[in-house]
C-alpha cells in the first residue's frame, strides 16, 4: 500500500459504502415492505463479516476503513431502532435508550 493509492476505492471500502447503500435502501422500505428491508439488512450485517477479511486478505487495512465500518454498523442498528420505535411506540423509550448505550459505548471504544 502506497501514500498515493485512494482510499476509497479499497475493496473493504467499497464493501463499506455497499452496506451503508443497503441500510438506506432497508429503512426506506421498512414501513412498506418488510421482505426487501430485511433481506438488505441481512446482507449488509453479511457484508460486516466480509470487509474485515477482506481488508486483511488485501492488505488494505486502514483508519478511513475502521471507521467507515464502526459508522455503518452504527447507521444500520439506528435505522432499524427508529423503525421499531415507529412500529411498537409503547417501547420506544427502550429503543431510544438502547440507542443512546449503543452511540455511548462505540464512542468510549473509539477515544480510549
Amino acid at each position: 500500500m502506497t501514500e498515493t493509492e485512494n482510499v476509497f476505492l479499497f475493496v473493504p471500502n467499497l464493501i463499506g459504502f455497499a452496506r451503508v447503500i443497503l441500510a438506506i435502501i432497508s429503512f426506506y422500505f421498512m414501513p412498506t415492505n418488510h421482505v426487501i428491508a430485511i433481506w438488505c439488512y441481512v446482507i449488509s450485517a453479511l457484508l460486516d463479516a466480509v470487509d474485515g477479511h477482506a481488508a486483511r486478505y488485501f492488505n488494505q487495512s486502514t483508519k478511513f476503513g475502521a471507521m467507515l465500518d464502526q459508522l455503518t454498523d452504527r447507521v444500520g442498528t439506528m435505522c432499524l431502532l427508529v423503525n421499531l420505535s415507529m412500529f411498537y411506540p409503547a417501547y420506544a423509550f427502550w429503543f431510544q435508550l438502547s440507542m443512546a448505550i449503543d452511540i455511548s459505548c462505540h464512542w468510549l471504544y473509539l477515544h480510549t
